[in-house]
């Protein structure tokens, strides 16, 4: 059969990537296609990310986020160690600024502990100064393990060793999938380089998960909704008052982990981000705009009952997304004395968040199996720093489902 692959994968994000790295290197005679519709591997949620390696502190104990996070972060720094990926261990600080936020600040603390994230202790106020001299905090959560590392490279790495271990193995970039024929034994992909044969089908979207899961024939109740974060730079007079990464305790009753402060492997110290509902999945500009994504967002009741939900964060989010001022406000709450000058315009990311009927949020990673199929629906923050986790587990249902080793 022409274009014949034992599996193929489409997505080249980082969960794509490390997951066709992770079946091949168990199974090193499988033929395997990762397809790609950039030009380029990690061009979206994985390449606009904060670059932050997780610790897996905030996460519910024994969800697949906490498990996967935990030991994909420890596998990550490994790989990042051997190839020489650079990197950076430096620790972060989750500040609580007062008192209403202890209660939920000791729930962290606790799953942290429950998810076996080491070394991480509650300083006072005093130890938040030592850590970070301009942060004002009344309490805190010291997190040593938590890094940074550019997962556009990580995601490079990946293709890298696959495509140099397993020769017989491709990837293929600006190929955009169609469609799926399904046949008895196989599927037919057909993108826009042709049409590839596979035994065994992956789906790896990120922001198009839901399209792929449902084009090729897999019913769900969830969506994707795309959510805008801004961020901005620090200036060099900025830059001094951050030294590694400074968090805010999360507001439970708000789907995102709030403004905070990261440096970035390459030096630079991003602050942020807001979220917003984006009037296009992969519009990364305030006035991006397309007509389909906005019917299809608009049209599923779990949008609205979201922002029914959540619409006074809402609207202080849209707020904060046009007003430099607004957003300056937000970040003294951890660094009182910045100010307009020491920001300046940075870029922005498109989170990916499936959403039920009822405007839940899915906070647990979702892979649906069917067939000869598997598909990511959901792959969140932290899907990067458990990048390997994520490939080790779905090789494992690919064991289990597909025969392989």
């Amino acid at each position: 059969m022409e274009n014949a692959y034992d599996l193929v994968i489409v997505g080249g994000g980082i969960v794509g990537m490390a997951t066709a790295y992770k079946i091949n290197t168990r199974n090193p005679e499988k033929r395997i296609l990762v397809i790609e519709k950039e030009g380029e591997v990690a061009a979206h949620q994985t390449g606009h990310n904060s670059g932050v390696i997780h610790s897996g502190i905030y996460y519910k104990p024994n969800s697949y986020k906490a498990k996967l996070c935990v030991e994909g972060r420890r596998e990550l720094v490994a790989f990042a160690k051997e190839h020489k990926v650079p990197h950076d261990i430096c620790g972060k600080v989750i500040v609580a600024t007062k008192q209403s936020e202890l209660e939920y600040m000791n729930k962290v603390f606790n799953n942290g502990i429950a998810n076996g994230v080491e070394g991480i202790e509650k300083i006072g106020a005093e130890k938040i100064k030592e850590i970070e001299p301009y942060c004002v905090g009344i309490e805190g959560i010291w997190v040593p393990c938590t890094g940074i590392i550019s997962f556009a490279a990580v995601t490079r790495k990946y293709r890298e060793l696959f495509e140099a271990r397993f020769p017989q193995s491709k990837v293929l970039t600006n190929c955009a999938a169609k469609a799926f024929e399904h046949h008895e034994g196989y599927t037919t992909v057909v993108t826009s380089k042709g049409s590839f044969n596979g035994k065994y089908l992956i789906t790896a979207g990120g922001l198009q998960a839901d399209r792929l899961t449902m084009g090729a024939g897999v019913q769900t109740d969830a969506r994707i909704v795309g959510f805008r974060g801004d961020y901005y730079d620090l200036t060099e007079q900025g830059k001094s008052k951050v030294k590694n990464l400074i968090y805010p305790v999360p507001n439970p009753e708000f789907p995102f982990l709030g403004v905070h402060f990261t440096r970035m492997i390459d030096g630079t110290v991003e602050c942020g981000p807001n979220a917003v509902f984006v009037f296009k999945r992969e519009g990364y500009n305030k006035t991006d705009f397309s007509l389909g994504d906005t019917i299809e967002a608009l049209k599923f009741k779990g949008t609205w009952q979201l922002f029914y939900k959540h619409w006074r964060f809402g609207l202080d989010e849209y707020q904060r997304a046009f007003s430099k001022k607004k957003f300056l406000t937000g970040l003294q709450q951890l660094i009182p004395s910045l100010t307009m000058n020491d920001l300046q315009p940075g870029r922005a990311g498109v989170r990916a968040m499936a959403i039920s009927p009822e405007g839940e949020t899915l906070d647990d990673f979702k892979i649906e199996a069917k067939d000869n199929m598997l598909h990511v629906l959901n792959a969140p923050s932290p899907a990067a720093t458990a990048s390997l986790g994520i490939g080790n587990a779905i090789a494992d249902m690919a064991a289990q489902k597909f025969g392989f080793n």
